[in-house]
């Protein structure tokens, strides 16, 4: 089966879910976002294995981080991510690594903070009164939107290297075509909804395709470092759960503040 074909199984079958998981909102959320966590920490704490990371710190800090998220909002996500530190340090004291606490314990809260503060915005986003279904529902119809159009227009016409020591496959074709996807499907989402004007939907699309396009260039730059193609094959042509969330770690806390803001 080909990458194309894999990758188009995937979006038929799981968009439909998540959609659905989100439109449920609540503890189904809550679910949707822990797995992926869970699943995005260990494809980053595999490839770092080199760099023996305190893996027990980082799956409680982010189920802590995206609790706190649920029950209590920002201030509630930010104290449950901190127990990584605590814990980190505790584990670090009876660990048998020969690596510097600084390598451990920096990859241990970077995966934390990456991942679960990234879902967790998404999970805040979604409790946001009246408007958090649609808030959410648009902004991962955008972050599908750019991903797609940057992935078909940088395949096709792709000519210029956005960022050719992070990424050789990303493009300023790609990129443009993403960001006017992204606009337009923010635009059409939140027309005529009582929710955001044009002028603040286009701010909210242009937002997140940016944020989305630092998200993707954040974990090729990790990967990269790595020295891995992609963070696991979980989902066929899309790679691992880390490929396929990195753009909605980085979009869903811009999009949060962005609409938080403006609403």
């Amino acid at each position: 089966m080909s990458n194309f074909v894999s990758r188009v199984l995937v979006t038929v079958v799981g968009v439909p879910v998540v959609l659905y998981l989100v439109y449920l909102g609540g503890w189904w959320l809550f679910g949707l976002a822990a797995f992926a966590a869970l699943v995005a920490l260990h494809e980053l704490y595999v490839m770092a294995r080199s760099l023996r990371p305190l893996v027990p710190a980082g799956y409680a800090g982010a189920l802590a981080a995206l609790l706190g998220a649920q029950l209590g909002g920002p201030e509630w996500m930010i104290g449950g991510f901190m127990t990584t530190l605590v814990l980190a340090f505790l584990l670090y004291g009876i660990a048998e690594t020969r690596q510097p606490a600084t390598v451990t314990m920096s990859t241990t809260v970077l995966g934390t903070a990456w991942i679960a503060l990234g879902l967790g915005h998404l999970v805040l986003l979604r409790d946001v009164p009246e408007h958090g279904r649609l808030a959410v529902f648009t902004v991962l119809l955008v972050v599908f939107a750019d991903d797609t159009a940057a992935y078909l227009v940088g395949r096709l016409l792709g000519r210029h290297k956005l960022a050719p020591s992070l990424s050789p496959g990303k493009t300023w074709e790609g990129f443009v075509a993403g960001t006017a996807a992204a606009i337009v499907v923010a635009f059409f989402a939140l027309y005529e909804q009582d929710f955001l004007s044009i002028p603040e939907s286009i701010v909210l699309g242009a937002t997140v395709a940016l944020a989305g396009a630092a998200g993707d260039l954040f974990e090729s730059a990790i990967k990269r470092d790595l020295q891995v193609k992609d963070s696991g094959q979980l989902l066929g042509g899309h790679g691992g759960m880390l490929d396929r969330i990195d753009s909605l770690l980085f979009a869903s806390v811009a999009a949060y503040y962005v609409v938080i803001a403006l609403s």
